[in-house]
C-alpha cells in the first residue's frame, strides 16, 4: 500500500483553474520532486495536500486513510483540519520562523501546544515537557544546529533559519515532509547547507516532496519526478527517465531554458 495517494486533484481560485486534476502515489521512504515553471500549480498542489487550501475536486488518502474526499461534502471543523495537517509536515520557502522566540523554542512550540491535549498532561507536566525538549536538541543536533539552541532567529544566516524550519517540521513526526522551493530564499553559497540536510533525511528514510528549482539536487535525490505545466501533471518517471529521456515536448523544452 502506498503511504500516499493523491487522486485527481482540482483547485481554482475565481475563474482561474490551477489544478486540472492532478494525481501520484508515493511509497514510504521515497522522495518525489516536482518541477515546472512558475505558475504551474506546484506550490497550490502543496498548499492543497498540507489543508492549507481546500481542493475543489478528489482525494487524498495516507495510509489507507481517506483525508480528504471532494464527494463527501460534510463541513470539517478546525479541530479535524488541524488533525490532518499533522500527517504533513511543511517548509516554506520564507522560514516562517517566529522571531520573538529561541530556536530551541521555535522547535518545540508546536508541539508543546499539541500535548496539552493529552489527558495525562496536567499529572505529567514537567516530564512531557522535558521529553519534548530532549527531542527537539537532538532534532537540532541532526540538521547541525546544537550549538544555536539559544539563539534567535535574527541571529542566523538564512540557511541556518531554514534548517530551523526543517527542524520544526520534523519535530510533529510527520508521514510526509514536503518543502516548497526551500533554497530560493537564500544565496547560492547558503543552499548547499540546506540540500545536504534534506539529503540526509532522504537516507533516514524519510518520505519527503520537494517542489524544487535545483535540477541537479532533483536528479540525484529524487526516486520520482513530476514535471508540472499549466496545472497538471505532463510528465512522471523516475529521475533518470525524466531528466534524461524526456517524452513530452513541453519538458525538453523546459530542460533547454534551464541549461
Amino acid at each position: 500500500m502506498s503511504i500516499l495517494d493523491v487522486q485527481n486533484i482540482k483547485k481554482s481560485f475565481g475563474n482561474t483553474e490551477v489544478l486540472k486534476g492532478v494525481g501520484f502515489a508515493l511509497e514510504k521512504g521515497e522522495v518525489l520532486a516536482i518541477i515546472g515553471s512558475s505558475g504551474s500549480g506546484k506550490t497550490t498542489l502543496l498548499r492543497c495536500l498540507n489543508f492549507l487550501e481546500t481542493p475543489d475536486g478528489g482525494k487524498i488518502i495516507v495510509n489507507g486513510e481517506v483525508l480528504f474526499d471532494s464527494e463527501d461534502r460534510k463541513a470539517h471543523n478546525e479541530a479535524e483540519i488541524r488533525k490532518k495537517r499533522l500527517h504533513f509536515g511543511l517548509v516554506f520557502q520564507s522560514f516562517n520562523l517566529f522571531p520573538q522566540y529561541t530556536v530551541l523554542k521555535n522547535v518545540m512550540l508546536a508541539v508543546e501546544l499539541l500535548s496539552k491535549e493529552r489527558p495525562d498532561y496536567k499529572e505529567n507536566r514537567a516530564e512531557i515537557r522535558g521529553e519534548i525538549e530532549a527531542s527537539a536538541r537532538a532534532i537540532l543536533e541532526r540538521v547541525g544546529l546544537s550549538d544555536k539552541t539559544k539563539a534567535y532567529p535574527c541571529q542566523l544566516s538564512g540557511g541556518q533559519q531554514q534548517r530551523v524550519a526543517i527542524a520544526r517540521a520534523l519535530a510533529l513526526k510527520p508521514e510526509i515532509l514536503c518543502f516548497d522551493e526551500p533554497t530560493s530564499a537564500l544565496d547560492p553559497e547558503l543552499t548547499g547547507e540546506v540540500l545536504k540536510v534534506i539529503r540526509n533525511l532522504k537516507s533516514s528514510d524519510s518520505t519527503m516532496i520537494v517542489v524544487t528549482h535545483e535540477m541537479e539536487f532533483a536528479r540525484s535525490v529524487a526516486d520520482k519526478v513530476i514535471f508540472m505545466a499549466d496545472g497538471k501533471v505532463e510528465e512522471a518517471g523516475t529521475a533518470e527517465e525524466v531528466f534524461d529521456r524526456p517524452k513530452s515536448e513541453r519538458t525538453r523544452a523546459f530542460f533547454s531554458k534551464k541549461a
